[in-house]
């Protein structure tokens, strides 16, 4: 029997790299089952303008022209930014030739698009996906308490805690670079679902998962295949990992089956004190303090089913 699946309307918050490249195509492949709002872009693997242009360059290759592009915050709330380009490569897209983006960023700030769009939609109604440091957001609710009554959902890439950081021993790279942010997402009482580093680390890289969309014979499978080979080889040498941990597109394959993937309600904290855990996810598994549970984390995923949905999906694309 075919699945019925209600369409969900979302807006992605992103900082492209070359993962969150792989995760935006994932979603606007999706057009039967995501209405993408618009794209909107931190700081964060790479400055503001420099992750603006590569959403603008990936939207160029869904042959996406009618999504928005927002340009938003270009330092974290309260730190100095730290970028990612030695994984990413200098223009946060190593291993593929980029081209002159057909149309520039839609005017108006990120932060601003949000609070205006969640206030006209009605209560409960986006799904707010957060693949980049929480900063657009965190300055929404800041401005615009309100706004989170809109949200039906914010589902997260961020945080670790059974696989250790990857930015500092116990930090991952979207939390540890706005912890303050982060934070916030926890506190916000917004429904929360959060795939970090513990499930990212399940959903690597094969050469035969990387063939399948080099074979798939469209623009799009080989554009993410020569990505995925490049930012497979960096995981490999600097991670010891045995391939590329594919961490943004997790959110949407989430989004688009979510029976791939086992997880637990937890309470979550950041911690924002101290410079030897900045940007920790503090996670009760064992519900040892008490406090209430504000995230659904996600420690599990059937990789093969992820990877066989993402290679059918970028079918889809040119």
């Amino acid at each position: 029997m075919e699945h019925q699946f209600d369409k969900r309307t979302i807006i992605i918050d992103s900082d492209p790299g070359q993962d969150d490249a792989i995760a935006l195509l994932f979603a606007l492949a999706a057009v039967d089952r995501l209405e993408v709002r618009a794209i909107t872009v931190v700081a964060g693997n790479v400055p503001v303008d420099r992750a603006a242009r590569n959403a603008l360059v990936v939207r160029d290759w869904a042959d996406r022209p009618e999504i928005p592009v927002y340009a938003g915050c270009r330092r974290p709330l309260v730190r100095e930014l730290t970028t990612a380009e030695s994984v990413h490569g200098k223009n946060g897209l190593d291993g593929v030739p980029l081209h002159e983006p057909q149309a520039g960023v839609s005017t108006g700030h990120a932060v601003d698009f949000l609070i205006n769009t969640l206030r006209s939609s009605p209560e409960g109604s986006v799904t707010l996906c957060l693949i980049g440091p929480s900063t657009n957001f965190a300055a929404a609710v800041i401005q615009a308490p309100d706004v989170a009554a809109r949200i039906k959902e914010i589902v997260m890439m961020g945080g670790c805690y059974f696989t250790r950081g990857n930015v500092t021993p116990v930090a991952e790279f979207n939390v540890y670079v706005d912890p303050h942010a982060a934070n916030l997402v926890f506190q916000s009482g917004i429904p929360l679902t959060v795939l970090p580093l513990d499930v990212t680390h399940k959903a690597l890289t094969t050469p035969g998962r990387i063939e399948k969309l080099r074979n798939l014979g469209n623009r799009c499978g080989n554009t993410v295949a020569q990505i995925l080979t490049s930012y497979e080889r960096h995981h490999i040498e600097n991670f010891r990992l045995e391939g590329g941990p594919l961490h943004d597109p997790c959110v949407i394959g989430y989004l688009l089956d979510s029976s791939l993937f086992l997880g637990r309600e937890v309470n979550v904290v950041v911690e924002t004190q101290s410079e030897l855990t900045l940007g920790e996810t503090v996670v009760d598994w064992n519900g040892v303090t008490r406090r209430a549970m504000n995230a659904f984390w996600i420690n599990d995923i059937d990789a093969e089913g992820f990877y066989s949905l993402l290679t059918k999906s970028m079918a889809r694309l040119p």
